[in-house]
């Protein structure tokens, strides 16, 4: 192929990339009187303070198998049911790790990693999958084209399709048919000045109090003093992303 081919093919790629993003600029999807999707993914972005980095600790000794509050807290915190069908969302689920030579199993939800490098965002082709500059990784319903690269390039399928309309929404939370979605770290949240997530709140109701959250970056947060005094470990780290979320006894 000629150097002329090549440049000729990757100019064509820029402006069908250009054409999705000012396509999806031109519409807007009305959640309630006065809240679009737009408005919502535009203010999300504009929210992040660039000097904290929001992490998540989960220790797996605190976090009992039959317990699920984590899962019911954010199901109603974002409005998403997981009614046993293949094709329902799943922000945060419930694991079972087995030691293979011990037989000792080890459970332990399971959400977005919130990557420092996602792989979601690398082959997102509008750029509707982005991460904030508070290494939150979210998703722009209104520019995804519903491609779904994001949940083949994830290594902790933490990402779902929505397969069938949205009925009375969050507007706190927007979805939407179409599109895809993921655990976004309680943004609405933080970004009204609350300093933590659904799921952390439901975990210390239940008395378990297996998830810390808080500031990666600040050295005398209670994650980032826990981090410093006890072993922890990311899952998958060979693949070097440096997870905004941790795990402890695992």
């Amino acid at each position: 192929m000629s150097m002329f081919e090549k440049n000729k093919m990757k100019g064509a790629d820029f402006h069908r990339r250009e054409f999705l993003k000012k396509g999806a600029a031109l519409a807007s999807v009305t959640l309630a009187s006065g809240v679009t999707l737009m408005a919502l993914s535009q203010g999300a972005a504009a929210s992040a303070n660039p000097n904290i980095r929001w992490g998540l600790l989960i220790d797996a000794n605190k976090c009992p198998s039959d317990c699920n509050a984590c899962i019911s807290a954010c199901s109603n915190e974002h409005g998403w049911e997981d009614t046993g069908l293949d094709t329902d969302p799943q922000w945060i689920r419930k694991v079972t790790l087995k030691n293979k030579n011990t037989g000792r199993e080890t459970s332990l939800p399971l959400m977005c990693q919130h990557c420092e490098k996602p792989p979601c965002v690398d082959v997102c082709p509008t750029g509707a999958s982005f991460k904030r500059a508070d290494g939150i990784v979210l998703v722009d319903r209104h520019i995804c084209i519903g491609c779904r690269y994001c949940m083949m390039a994830c290594p902790f399928k933490a990402r779902s399709f929505v397969h069938e309309k949205i009925e009375g929404q969050k507007t706190s939370s927007p979805r939407g048919k179409g599109t895809v979605e993921g655990c976004n770290m309680c943004v609405h949240k933080l970004d009204a000045g609350e300093g933590t997530t659904a799921c952390t709140q439901a975990c210390e109701t239940s008395g378990n109090g297996a998830m810390i959250f808080g500031d990666l970056n600040d050295a005398n947060s209670e994650i980032s003093l826990a981090l410093a005094n006890y072993p922890s470990v990311e899952l998958r780290d060979d693949l070097r992303l440096n997870l905004g979320v941790r795990y402890k006894n695992i």
